[in-house]
């Protein structure tokens, strides 16, 4: 149990605020009810008196704590519903469906429920997702070389001004010729510090970051200009492989990422994010230091901008530099998970 109390404070501030960036960081057992719950419980809050704070669920459980039935605090932050998946694996199973309000009868889901519960999931309506879905197949088949008319009727588009403005507004860039397209894919992850966004060509992982990081639109959107690509939401192989090391490295069985990366940055960028994966994990080093490695001891700020540039989270492991007086500094993902991510890291087994 926690009993530190600067960070008891802290704690329920953010619990008050519903803070995201506090998800596995903490949780919280309330003394009049015996409900044990998350940071972000949409329940009415305790009276700070009332709480007792845990840095795992399996202490508050020991505690006598039982799980609330509303947070389910022993699941994934936010783990999909059994609506939301039952959509999603609808969409999987006949990705070129046009979809309207009237099919969701035959899957007994409102259209209301629908749109409601994906835009919580997804920042995006069940509709707007299964049309970036359609147009993420479209994509593939301009790419290949086919023609832009078979991808518009193979998507479920009559009208080619229909199609063309569904592409941009889905997914950035107008189709207007088969040869030169670059496509990304896209999905939602989730893990023990709440969802993180992949992004990946077909060879490499190019973003991996928490979803509520401030400024992830603005990084989204550099990358897209970047490449002149577009980017559809699918699963790709290299996305799964992160997946499943995602999970052996928040259960504290994994060392070193395989999953096959792409930096996407300057040169000098690119050697401050070598040189944060030559950091072995559960140590920490200063952004002087990291400045002294790469041979230039007097660029610890364009170091430390190189490190806040990083996109692919973990696996350049920004979060393991520190301040040269041992504070934690800055970090994307928020400094709650910064120190959970290095006093994590320090226990598992090399």
């Amino acid at each position: 149990m926690i009993t530190n109390e600067r960070d008891i404070d802290k704690y329920y501030g953010m619990l008050v605020e519903k803070n995201s960036n506090y998800e596995g960081v903490f949780f919280v057992g309330v003394k009049t009810t015996g409900i044990l719950c998350r940071p972000t419980c949409p329940a009415k809050k305790p009276l700070k008196a009332n709480c007792e704070f845990f840095s795992t669920a399996k202490e508050a459980l020991l505690a006598s704590y039982r799980p609330c039935k509303r947070c389910e605090p022993l699941s994934n932050p936010t783990k999909m519903s059994p609506s939301v998946k039952l959509l999603v694996d609808a969409i999987e199973k006949n990705p070129e469906k046009k979809w309207t309000d009237k099919d969701f009868d035959g899957l007994s889901i409102s259209a209301n429920t629908a749109r409601r519960q994906f835009q919580k999931q997804f920042g995006m309506t069940f509709i707007e997702y299964a049309r970036s879905r359609r147009l993420g197949l479209a994509f593939k088949h301009i790419r290949n070389g086919d023609s832009i008319i078979n991808a518009q009727i193979d998507s479920g588009y009559e009208s080619g001004n229909g199609f063309r403005d569904a592409f941009s507004k889905t997914m950035g860039d107008v189709p207007h010729k088969t040869n030169g397209i670059t496509i990304l894919y896209s999905a939602w992850l989730e893990t023990k510090l709440g969802s993180m966004l992949a992004i990946s060509d077909d060879d490499h992982l190019l973003l991996l970051e928490f979803v509520d990081r401030k400024g992830l639109e603005m990084e989204i959107k550099k990358l897209r200009t970047r490449l002149k690509a577009a980017i559809s939401p699918e699963k790709t192989d290299v996305i799964r492989q992160v997946e499943a090391e995602l999970e052996l490295y928040f259960d504290g069985e994994l060392v070193d990422f395989k999953t096959p990366i792409r930096y996407i940055g300057s040169e000098f960028q690119q050697g401050v994010w070598d040189e944060l994966r030559r950091i072995p994990m559960g140590e920490t080093i200063s952004y002087k230091v990291l400045a002294e490695k790469l041979g230039k001891p007097t660029a610890s700020r364009a170091v430390a901008r190189a490190n806040g540039a990083n996109q692919l989270s973990l696996i350049v492991p920004c979060h393991r530099v520190i301040n040269s007086n041992g504070e934690l500094g800055g970090y994307g993902g928020g400094l709650a998970r910064k120190e959970w991510l290095i006093k994590h890291e320090k226990m598992v087994p090399k």
